[in-house]
């Protein structure tokens, strides 16, 4: 199924969409390219993934027998809910079971009100404890997925595998996914990663792959620098630049692919990569027009960019800088850039880094410069 379609079609829906979930589901996973649940099998095999999952909840000493929506063994459980309107303040509506809803459902009419949350506060929570009573048989899933049908999924996460508490993933501000963000490529991704491994978003394993990946390639490009001649604090100073430029792409201080899309247009002419990262870091320093980005950008006050001296790039040194810039920059903590300058560098360069070292709080004066024109 196309995205456009399944949008059209859930977004459309009305006030009888959770008698609809399962649908719903199996047609996410379409548009996900994943495999659709398992049918329910009286045996319990299909358990590991399917709609409606057994499982007991224990609390003190009582226990109650209930089911998951959707649950996928060491990947997430999904619930599902419905908002309700004042007059069902008190009441949750059904979450599956079309018998047991009112006659006369309510729908997302209300939408955005204090019920509407305190309703997905509560599908949340209960997806806690279908988590906690999974994890005696399956261990703890790493996701919990809380579906507003045709409207929005929220995501929570926790990679510990000890029940330390589930947070907003990736992070508060893209934790509710939208039923029109999944036309972004992104969002797909990072659901169907859920899906299939989940694990793999864990942002300490993330991390520690790209400042791997990123560490490499600078090292190879230090080497290649140092080989020619160039003075270390020269190379340091000019990765530095290149490093935060990255970053700053990648969490939307500059224009989205802007830099790597200009680095890739040089491939053929590294002579012209010089002058045009020189033009570019200049007009970080100031704000204003760029001619390279074709946008107007922020400015990049602090002292990174005064001099925007950029050295001379073989093919093979650009080519270097461009795998880098392809990398994930959001996932590197800008605390630990000079630590990646110093792998760049050999060991005689190394005392040169001095006031080049990269601090966390350097890292939020250049993201608080970039937002506003003024000096500090």
């Amino acid at each position: 199924m196309r995205v456009d379609e399944f949008v059209n079609r859930w977004s459309a829906s009305g006030g009888s969409e959770m008698s609809n979930f399962q649908s719903f589901a199996a047609e996410l996973c379409d548009v996900l390219e994943v495999q659709r649940p398992k049918p329910a099998q009286s045996d319990g095999q299909t358990n590991d993934y399917r709609f409606e999952r057994p499982v007991t909840e224990t609390h003190t000493g009582s226990r109650r027998h209930r089911r998951i929506d959707l649950y996928r063994r060491g990947c997430f459980i999904l619930e599902a809910k419905q908002g309700a309107g004042p007059k069902a303040e008190a009441e949750q509506l059904s979450l599956l079971s079309p018998e047991e809803a009112p006659r006369a459902q309510m729908g997302h009419g209300r939408r955005g009100t204090r019920v509407f949350e305190d309703t997905m506060l509560r599908a949340r929570n209960q997806a806690d404890s279908y988590a906690r009573a999974v994890s005696k048989e399956d261990g703890w899933p790493p996701f919990l997925l809380i579906a507003d049908v045709g409207h929005v999924i929220e995501v929570y996460a926790d990679f510990s595998g000890q029940g330390q508490g589930y947070t907003q993933f990736p992070d508060g501000n893209r934790f509710r996914i939208k039923l029109d963000d999944l036309h972004d490529e992104e969002v797909r991704d990072r659901l169907r990663t859920i899906w299939t491994d989940p694990l793999s978003l864990d942002p300490s394993r993330t991390a520690a792959r790209v400042t791997r990946e990123i560490a490499d390639h600078l090292a190879q490009l230090g080497r290649s620098f140092e080989g020619q001649g160039h003075d270390g604090e020269e190379v340091a100073r000019f990765l530095m630049r290149c490093l935060f430029t990255m970053f700053a792409e990648d969490v939307k201080l500059l224009p989205k692919d802007s830099f790597r899309d200009k680095l890739r247009e040089l491939r053929g002419k590294p002579e012209m990569a010089a002058p045009v990262l020189q033009s570019l870091w200049e007009t970080m320093n100031t704000g204003g027009t760029s001619p390279v980005l074709m946008a107007t950008l922020l400015r990049f006050n602090g002292g990174l960019f005064r001099e925007a001296k950029a050295l001379p790039l073989s093919e093979v040194q650009l080519s270097l800088l461009i795998e880098a810039a392809e990398a994930d920059w959001k996932q590197v903590e800008p605390a630990i850039f000079g630590t990646l300058l110093e792998r760049a560098l050999d060991k005689k360069s190394r005392h040169k880094l001095g006031a080049l070292r990269w601090s966390p709080k350097t890292g939020r004066s250049a993201k608080l410069a970039a937002n506003d024109d003024k000096d500090e």
